[in-house]
């Protein structure tokens, strides 16, 4: 591969998780370098991220951005209008799966099992649950948990709901209501066109949310996890299905709830990722080591692939 391409890392951001991305930019940056790439220039995006573009003329863009506007199509919209290859899925993918209702409406009848949801406004929470207790509630097109919230019988939320507690409702219009999945929490990655396998996280808090994700000796991790082959390989399946159905490209990760009391009928998919994280804590390259794929190899695969 010639590593004497410019790749532009571009990190940052203005979303929730704007310290993941400069982390994940960080990661993928020093990697580039440390593999002999001789023009690697990393941006902290802001508004006038099309001029700094057009000045630094790259060959091909690392998307290191998660969140909005880096994983619903706006900037994979720009790239396209400058002709710039970048790493990751395209706009209708990206513009599809950070919406966890668009997900369900494309998934489902591709025969991907998700728990059926329901959108619910903020101020309806206030005069009565959207569905049985417990559920979960979580806004429609964040990611890494970004308010996220268990409403059991024992939360200290009320019951209905109280204007006065903490909670996701105070920052967004609407939001997602799920039933609760009881069970284990489990990811996979895709790379390519190839699930890697199957990581069991467990949350030392019991609750798998951001301070979860991203802080170190939180969240135990097993990989390759302790569950049978075929629960194994119906996760590897779905999340391969899904990557395909919404057209993924480069790396994917969907995450998975699993109640083991129901065998294989109780593997529910939750959603799909398509700016996984590149942190050292991340599940995509924790994964790919597990498959012989070192954290360098696996960024040159992505710019490979941005690049066909």
């Amino acid at each position: 591969m010639n590593r004497n391409l410019h790749v532009v890392v571009l990190k940052g951001g203005w979303s929730s998780e704007r310290e993941v991305s400069l982390m994940s930019g960080k990661g993928v940056a020093e990697a580039l370098r440390e593999r002999g790439w001789t023009r690697v220039t990393e941006v902290d995006m802001d508004r006038n991220v099309a001029q700094v573009l057009t000045e630094l003329r790259p060959d091909v863009v690392f998307n290191a951005l998660h969140g909005h506007p880096g994983e619903d199509g706006t900037v994979q919209g720009l790239l396209d209008l400058m002709g710039i290859p970048y790493t990751h899925s395209g706009v209708t993918t990206s513009a599809i799966a950070i919406d966890k209702e668009l997900t369900k409406l494309l998934l489902v009848p591709a025969g991907v099992r998700m728990p059926k949801g329901t959108m619910v406004r903020s101020e309806a929470l206030f005069e009565g649950d959207p569905i049985a207790r417990p559920y979960v509630l979580k806004p429609v097109n964040e990611g890494s948990s970004v308010g996220v919230a268990i409403v059991t019988d024992e939360s200290n939320y009320g019951n209905p709901i109280g204007r006065d507690t903490s909670g996701p409702w105070k920052d967004f219009d609407e939001l997602l209501a799920e039933p609760f999945i009881r069970g284990r929490e489990l990811t996979v990655a895709v790379v390519g066109d190839e699930a890697l396998c199957v990581t069991e996280l467990k949350p030392h808090n019991d609750f798998y949310d951001f301070e979860a994700k991203y802080t170190d000796g939180v969240t135990q991790h097993i990989c390759p996890a302790e569950v049978p082959d075929d629960i194994a390989q119906s996760m590897l399946d779905m999340a391969l299905n899904a990557h395909r159905a919404l057209g993924c490209k480069g790396a994917s990760r969907s995450d998975f709830r699993w109640d083991d009391s129901q065998g294989e009928a109780g593997i529910y998919l939750l959603e799909v990722n398509t700016q996984p994280g590149m942190t050292p804590l991340s599940l995509v390259p924790e994964q790919a080591r597990q498959r012989g794929v070192s954290y360098g190899e696996l960024v040159e695969r992505l710019i490979a692939e941005a690049m066909e």
